[in-house]
């Protein structure tokens, strides 16, 4: 399933059987890459909320480096099929990106299917949807695909048309997730986003860039703590001199249902 938000790595969403994560390194990745958060049980219903300090998005905040708020819930049939929603809020408000309103919502589908004891693939599709934008069109759509194997996870986004009506995108992202000492969580993401129109809606002609986090998640009474670093190999003239894309530690407060 998808990820993301604090990832992929985010968000992702982003990543993945995710997916991702169970929630704690669903925070930690979507954060990043990445795609919407929780682990789903087939035949039933399953939701997440949590606290970000930022919301990462491939590295770059969506909240202004602010906090965030965010929550989905996703449903799992017995044949492998999932539906479901998240949503964060969001704030461009500082970037010559000002139309977009204060609201994120995601909607998702896929199928997802164990290929033995140890791996699984998972394939989907996800639209963006941004309810108060004005004038400039932010939404858009991608189809994705992942295989999983232990705790490693591999995976691509494809949008024909990306954030900010910027023509073609691909995204390319590995994750990997290790648990220990029972309640804690190591988490590892890299993702490379390959822009093919001048830059897409960056604000220079670079066409590629990659991001990157490192995080630990805590699980204590059934809330999962996170601490996320979170970095990019783009520049302040990149996202119109802001500091949208430094390097940061992102803190987040999560729980499943």
């Amino acid at each position: 399933m998808i990820i993301r938000g604090l990832s992929q790595t985010i968000t992702l969403k982003e990543t993945n059987t995710m997916l991702k994560k169970v929630l704690p390194a669903a925070i930690a990745a979507s954060l990043l890459a990445g795609a919407t958060a929780t682990t789903v049980q087939a035949g039933e219903i399953s939701a997440n909320v949590a606290l970000v300090s930022d919301y990462r998005f491939r590295g770059i905040s969506q909240s202004n480096e602010d906090i965030a708020i965010q929550g989905g819930f996703d449903y799992a049939f017995d044949n492998g099929i999932y539906i479901g929603t998240w949503g964060s809020s969001v704030d461009f408000q500082d970037t010559l990106v000002t139309e977009f309103g204060s609201l994120e919502l995601d909607y998702y589908a896929g199928w997802a299917m164990d290929l033995g004891e140890n791996s699984n693939i998972d394939v989907g599709y996800i639209y963006y949807d941004y309810p108060g934008d004005d004038g400039v069109e932010g939404d858009y759509q991608e189809i994705y695909g992942k295989f999983s194997w232990r705790d490693l996870t591999v995976g691509m986004n494809y949008s024909d048309d990306y954030y900010g009506k910027t023509e073609d995108f691909y995204y390319y992202f590995a994750d990997y997730s290790f648990a220990f000492a029972g309640d804690w969580s190591l988490d590892l993401h890299a993702g490379y986003n390959d822009l093919k129109k001048n830059g897409g809606f960056l604000a220079t002609g670079e066409d590629s860039y990659t991001d990157y986090s490192v995080g630990l998640t805590w699980s204590v009474v059934g809330v999962d703590l996170g601490a996320t670093y979170v970095g990019t190999t783009l520049d302040e003239k990149d996202v119109f001199e802001t500091d949208l894309a430094e390097d940061t530690v992102v803190f987040s407060v999560s729980k499943s249902f």
